[in-house]
């Protein structure tokens, strides 16, 4: 199915959104390793806003650091851009420093993230957690799904490939609250693949037939799955998420953002509907992106991708920068 290609998300948009990851990733790169997981991510954050507030448009946070009163900057709901009432109307989903701890402990698949799309496009989740099954491109429509089992869903993915399930790849999140799902894949059979954090990179891998990992499953945050349903649009593959609920006051956010029904499993195209593009820079070095390096002399080098939904467009953007 084609997307079709978005009037207001202009051409140069593409390659300025690179410009915003790299600069957030420039900023945290001076914590890496530091142990201070919050100024890393709030240097990343400082730099990003900078970087957004240059551009020409009427731009609006749709997930970012959290709510108004929980973040000093890049708010759910703040406007970005230099041209408020002006510019293309765009609502941006960010997330400055994907992986603070990794950072700030200089572990792999630290990254700068950002997804841009029209006015409404990007699902305006809450800051709760999402159960989430992700597969890259290639696959039947209807392959995965979270109303089944994690033995049946493993098996149709084997099936679609033509292997058998004890070949199939996970990747899930390393948290004590996926103790069980782990179990069932190993009991399976299953290669588990288990990351420290940043499930936006997890769910990514799934795209990279270098990586080998089949599957991404297991529960992260949500505003992380519209990002990596982002990507996913760009590069192909399939995505389900259902909000989990821990207690009221989360059922609340969820209303407030007007959200009704509250099992709801959402598809890809309802986290992430239209022409989308997305940026991501890596900090520290990971399966996706080089983190970035200080060099003598005085330079710097970042690695970057950013995509297009409606072109299916993949760029790989290597970049010199000189300090000072």
């Amino acid at each position: 199915m084609m997307t079709e290609r978005s009037q207001t998300l202009d051409r140069v948009l593409v390659l300025e959104m690179v410009r915003v990851t790299e600069a957030a990733a420039i900023g945290a790169s001076q914590l890496i390793g530091r142990g201070d997981e919050k100024a890393a991510d709030a240097a990343a954050v400082e730099a990003m806003r900078a970087a957004l507030n240059e551009l020409y448009m009427d731009g609006t946070v749709v997930i970012g650091e959290g709510e108004r009163d929980e973040a000093p900057m890049l708010f759910i709901g703040e406007k970005v851009g230099s041209a408020p009432g002006k510019g293309p109307k765009i609502d941006i989903a960010l997330d400055p420093l994907e992986g603070t701890t990794i950072c700030a402990k200089a572990g792999p698949n630290s990254l700068a993230v950002l997804a841009i799309a029209e006015e409404g496009n990007l699902l305006n989740a809450p800051d709760v957690y999402m159960d989430k099954i992700a597969v890259g491109p290639g696959f039947p429509d209807g392959v995965i799904d979270l109303d089944r089992s994690v033995a049946d869903n493993v098996r149709a993915i084997a099936a679609a490939k033509g292997v058998a399930p004890h070949e199939i790849i996970a990747c899930v999140l390393d948290r004590p609250r996926h103790e069980k799902l782990i179990a069932e894949l190993r009991a399976l059979g299953c290669g588990v693949v288990l990351i420290g954090d940043g499930d936006v990179a997890g769910v990514i891998a799934t795209t990279n037939p270098d990586t080998t990992i089949d599957v991404y499953m297991g529960s992260g945050g949500a505003p992380e799955g519209v990002l990596a349903c982002a990507a996913l649009r760009c590069v192909g593959g399939q995505f389900k998420g259902r909000l989990l609920f821990r207690n009221e006051d989360e059922r609340m956010r969820a209303r407030k953002w007007g959200i009704t029904d509250l099992d709801k499993q959402y598809d890809i195209s309802e986290l992430a509907k239209g022409d989308v593009i997305f940026a991501a820079t890596g900090v520290t070095d990971g399966s996706l992106l080089a983190g970035v390096k200080r060099l003598k002399g005085g330079k710097m080098t970042t690695e970057s991708v950013v995509m297009r939904a409606s072109s299916g467009t993949v760029r790989w953007i290597k970049g010199e920068h000189r300090l000072g």
